[in-house]
């Protein structure tokens, strides 16, 4: 899909438009996040359809006049709200700002996560190596440092993993259970939502998470929580280690985890689990690729997201065009048996088989 990005459709106008809109776009994103979170928008929804004056407005927030004349005046800029007279309404924009679950967790992602680390994207890109990460300490990459961040950054990393993974998990349950697997693994599980999720779909199944061992650790408790923890196990493994890989799973599920590794890491994880797979077994990965989304929205919303894996995760990987990854997928010794698209949000499960050769 080409999303329109083989050709150039702005007039001139709309063009330097356009170029003051990105010069200026952390000052929208800013403004816009406050208008969210100090109530503005939800007041002028309230008010909807007669609108509100900017005291009324000022009066319904504890920020000053000043401040919400401001606000609303980049609001304004950034279609967020409009004014007839001296009444201020909600517009389209901030009505999906507020009300769009998407929009709310991508925000919160870009705000809390990425924000003050993007002001080292180049160093990223040069080096890299995710060099945004130092405003949250020193490690190697985000991964390990999961359980240790604030807070509020932590809620709004694990709001945005899940919002993307477990809006297709239903949908692919159905397409890996056809398989009858008795055993799968869960290569980075991560907090175990996918394993307790086929806990409950397959009452006979036996889930291992393989992850990080910190990973590990911060899953157990809540498996335990759950009720689940007879038929969940967990084993702490780096994949891109030399350790060696348990190989009794019928099914070898990856949700969401190659997408964290470079091209050559993906290559080298599929053929360490090639090597350790049982005959007749199938590896699952479910992602999501820029260039199979239905809309040029989701495939924008992709690419830029793909400079958080460069400046905060680990300075190497992205979200992947399909055209790009399948041909990993072979290289690595395996063979695409199905492919299925539109997966909740716009993943794509495949199912793959070792190759023949």
């Amino acid at each position: 899909m080409s999303y329109g990005y083989d050709t150039d459709r702005l007039s001139a106008l709309d063009a330097i438009t356009a170029a003051q809109r990105i010069a200026f776009a952390p000052m929208l994103f800013q403004a816009a996040r406050l208008l969210r979170d100090h109530g503005i928008l939800a007041y002028l929804d309230q008010c909807s359809p007669a609108g509100a004056g900017l005291d009324d407005v000022a009066g319904a927030t504890p920020l000053s006049r000043y401040a919400v004349s401001l606000l609303l005046d980049v609001g304004l800029g950034g279609r967020l709200v409009v004014q007839r007279d001296d009444r201020y309404f909600l517009a389209k924009t901030g009505h999906y700002l507020l009300h769009d679950p998407m929009t709310r967790v991508n925000m919160d992602f870009m705000h809390d996560v990425c924000y003050q680390g993007m002001f080292h994207l180049d160093e990223a890109l040069r080096e890299g190596k995710p060099a945004g990460l130092k405003v949250f300490g020193e490690w190697p990459t985000i991964y390990p440092a999961l359980s240790q961040l604030p807070p509020k950054a932590q809620q709004s990393w694990f709001a945005f993993d899940h919002f993307y993974s477990d809006a297709a998990f239903n949908a692919a349950l159905p397409h890996v259970f056809a398989l009858n697997p008795a055993h799968l693994y869960d290569v980075g599980g991560n907090t175990g939502k996918w394993a307790m999720r086929c806990y409950d779909y397959a009452p006979e199944v036996q889930v291992t998470l393989i992850d990080l061992p910190a990973q590990i650790t911060l899953s157990r408790p809540l498996i335990a929580a759950a009720g689940k923890a007879d038929r969940i196990h967990g084993i702490g493994v780096d994949m891109l280690s030399d350790d060696p890989l348990p190989g009794e799973a019928d099914i070898w599920w990856m949700s969401q985890f190659l997408d964290c590794f470079s091209e050559a890491q993906i290559v080298a994880i599929l053929r360490k689990i090639g090597a350790a797979m049982k005959p007749g077994a199938r590896v699952c990965i479910l992602d999501i690729f820029w260039d199979r989304q239905d809309w040029e929205a989701a495939a924008f919303t992709l690419n830029a997201s793909s400079l958080y894996f460069t400046c905060l995760a680990n300075g190497t990987s992205r979200f992947y065009a399909a055209t790009r990854f399948l041909p990993l997928v072979e290289e690595a010794g395996f063979v695409v048996e199905q492919q299925i698209d539109g997966l909740g949000v716009g993943h794509t499960l495949l199912v793959c088989k070792k190759s023949a050769a």
